[in-house]
C-alpha cells in the first residue's frame, strides 16, 4: 500500500462509531486490535448561556458538568465556557441568544418561551402532565422528541433534553391560603401554562428569573413563588421570607431542562465532537436528577426545623386547576393545527403512562410510603 492510499483510508476511519470530520487536525493512536485510529483535535471554543444562577449546583451545575465532560473527552480541544443567567444575556432570553447566534449553546426551560410558540411548553411540561420518567420516555422514545424538533427548527435550533427536577413543590406563600378563594388577587411568580392556570383562577401572575425572585418576595412585589423543590429553594432562601410551603407542584410534575444548540454551530462541529457532546448532555441530565433525589429529603427536613409549615393544596383548588388546565390546552389545540398535533400525541401518551404507573408504582407507593 502506498503512502497516499494509506492516508486516504486513515482519514475515513471512525472513533467509537463516529466518522472523523475532515476539518481540524488528527492524532493517530492504536486501537485494541492494533489498527491505527484517527482522532480529531480541532480547537473549538463555545459560550453557553444558562437561564439559572450560579448558586444552583443542581441545574446550573449540570451545565458545568456537561462542559467538563466534553473538555475531558476531547483532551481540552472542545472547550465550553458556561455563564449563569444575567451574565451574558438575561435568564429568560437564552433561546433568543442561541437563535441570534449570540452564543452557540444554551441551557433553559422551553416553557419560558411560550409567547413565541405555545407548543414549546410540551418540551418542558404542562400542568397535570407527566412525571420525570414519563416525560423522558415521551421525548426520548415515545415520539415526542421528533414532534418538538419540528418546532425548534423554526428557530434554527437543535434541542436536547438534559435533566429533570422530578415532581416539584407547590411553592412558597407568605400567607396561608384559604382554599381556591385565596388565589384572588394573589401576586405569584409562576411561568408557563401553570401561570396561565393560576391567572384563570384569579392570581396576578408574574414571570421572574431565578436570581430575582428572593428580593421580589422580600419587598412584597410578589406574595408567593414557585421554584423547584427543597434543595434549590433552601439555597435561594425563600423560607426566610415566606413560611408556608405548599404541595404538590401540579403544574410541574416532571419538568425537563433543555440544551439548545444553534443549527449552524452544530453543523460546524466534527462528527466526533457531535457524538461526544450528545453523550455529555445525556450524562449531565442523569446527574441532575440524581442530585435532586439525593439532596431534597435532607433539605426539606432542615427547613421544617426552621419553622416552615408544610401544607397541601386544597381539593377545591386542585379540582379547579385540573379543569382550567384542560380547557387551556383544548383552546390552544382548537386554534393551531401544529399545536393540536403535539397535544393529541402527548395526551394519548399520558393516558397510557398514567394507566400503567397507576397499576404498578402508585399501588406500591400508596402501601409502602406511609410505612417507610
Amino acid at each position: 500500500m502506498d503512502r497516499r492510499t494509506f492516508l486516504g483510508q486513515l482519514a475515513s476511519m471512525t472513533v467509537g462509531g463516529a466518522v472523523v470530520s475532515a476539518c481540524g487536525g488528527t492524532n493517530t493512536t492504536e486501537a485494541t486490535d492494533g489498527a491505527p485510529t484517527a482522532i480529531t483535535t480541532k480547537k473549538i471554543r463555545w459560550r453557553l448561556a444558562s437561564s439559572f444562577p450560579r448558586s444552583l449546583d443542581t441545574i446550573f451545575g449540570a451545565a458545568e458538568y456537561m462542559a467538563d465532560r466534553v473538555r475531558a473527552m476531547t483532551g481540552g480541544s472542545f472547550d465550553i465556557r458556561v455563564y449563569p443567567g444575567g451574565e451574558l444575556v438575561p435568564g429568560l432570553q437564552v433561546l433568543d441568544a442561541v437563535q441570534n447566534e449570540t452564543v452557540q449553546i444554551g441551557q433553559s426551560c422551553s416553557y419560558y418561551y411560550t409567547g413565541k410558540n405555545p407548543a414549546l411548553a410540551f418540551d418542558t411540561c404542562v400542568p397535570f402532565g407527566m412525571t420525570a420518567r414519563q416525560q423522558q420516555a415521551w421525548l426520548g422514545e415515545g415520539g415526542g422528541g421528533e414532534l418538538m424538533a419540528k418546532v425548534f427548527s423554526d428557530f434554527g435550533i437543535r434541542s436536547f433534553p438534559s435533566g429533570n427536577t422530578g415532581a416539584q413543590m407547590g411553592g412558597w406563600f407568605k400567607e396561608e391560603l384559604g382554599g381556591l378563594d385565596g388565589l384572588n388577587g394573589l401576586k405569584m411568580r409562576i411561568p408557563g401554562l401553570g401561570g396561565d392556570v393560576m391567572s384563570a383562577l384569579g392570581a396576578s401572575v408574574q414571570v421572574i428569573a431565578g436570581g430575582e425572585i428572593y428580593p421580589a418576595l422580600e419587598r412584597g412585589a410578589i406574595d408567593a413563588t414557585e421554584w423547584v423543590g427543597p434543595y434549590d429553594d433552601e439555597k435561594l432562601g425563600f423560607y426566610k421570607v415566606a413560611k408556608n410551603y405548599y404541595y404538590p407542584g401540579w403544574w410541574e410534575p416532571g419538568p425537563s431542562m433543555s440544551i439548545y444548540i444553534g443549527e449552524k454551530a452544530w453543523a460546524s462541529l466534527p462528527v466526533t465532537y457531535q457524538e461526544i457532546l450528545k453523550s455529555a448532555i445525556h450524562e449531565a441530565g442523569l446527574e441532575m436528577q440524581r442530585r435532586y433525589d439525593a439532596r431534597n429529603p435532607a433539605a426539606l427536613k432542615r427547613m421544617l426545623e426552621q419553622g416552615v409549615t408544610l401544607r397541601p393544596f386544597s381539593e377545591d383548588l386542585l379540582a379547579a386547576a385540573w379543569d382550567a388546565s384542560n380547557q387551556i390546552l383544548e383552546d390552544y389545540a382548537a386554534k393551531d393545527p401544529g399545536y393540536a398535533e403535539i397535544y393529541t400525541h402527548w395526551k394519548a401518551s399520558r393516558a397510557d403512562q398514567f394507566k400503567f404507573f397507576a397499576t404498578a408504582e402508585l399501588a406500591y407507593a400508596n402501601f409502602a410510603y406511609p410505612r417507610g
